[in-house]
């Protein structure tokens, strides 16, 4: 399908490149998918990022409400707003951060979210804040815990092991910041996964 088909010239929206961000992008399978979704509608991703694609096109106003439609369909979303925008950026950064930096930085957190988008940290803060409902801190925690219970259920790694991938400064840490979260020792979460996929083994 092609923008023809909508009764546009392509042609007339290759002069400049546009950049449009997406609301729940948080992994590459998402990227893959989110790219078929605008290339069904004849757009053309030059680069995919976690929360935005660039388009060779500059205007996609004529098959945007379609667009839409499918990308709710798939639990992503257009953003519009910039303060959402802003939001979004700063999750991805720290989904980033955690699945594929293993929460390895020089600088803290607010210093490498202010560097990465320009904006005082305040200002980053008191907007997550505001409209999701948690500090910015409180969420990268959550993707560090659930990123510790990928690495549990993988069972490759001993607690130690994914303590110091995850940069804690200790396995009582990690532990202890485990159980706040989820309510159980890593160990015993560990043990509940195993005889969840035993018992289903049986079936």
């Amino acid at each position: 399908m092609t923008l023809e088909v909508w009764g546009v010239n392509p042609h007339t929206y290759l002069t400049k490149k546009m950049t449009v961000y997406i609301k729940n992008m948080v992994c590459n399978r998402c990227k893959i998918v989110v790219k078929s979704i605008f290339e069904k509608f004849g757009l053309h991703p030059t680069q995919i990022e976690l929360g935005e694609i660039e388009l060779k096109e500059n205007d996609i106003s004529v098959v945007k409400e379609k667009l839409i439609l499918e990308l709710q369909s798939f639990g992503f979303d257009l953003l519009n707003d910039r303060k959402t925008q802003t939001i979004e950026k700063v999750k991805r950064l720290i989904i980033d951060l955690v699945q594929n930096k293993d929460s390895n930085i020089e600088i803290s957190l607010s210093e490498y979210l202010s560097h990465e988008l320009h904006k005082e940290y305040s200002s980053l803060s008191n907007l997550f804040s505001e409209v999701e409902g948690i500090t910015i801190e409180k969420y990268y925690i959550l993707q560090k815990i659930e990123k510790v219970k990928e690495l549990l259920v993988y069972d490759e790694l001993t607690l130690s092991e994914i303590a110091f991938k995850l940069n804690y400064s200790s396995v009582a840490y990690l532990s202890n910041q485990f159980k706040k979260v989820i309510g159980l020792s890593p160990s015993h979460f560990k043990k509940l996964k195993e005889r969840k996929r035993k018992s289903l083994d049986n079936l």
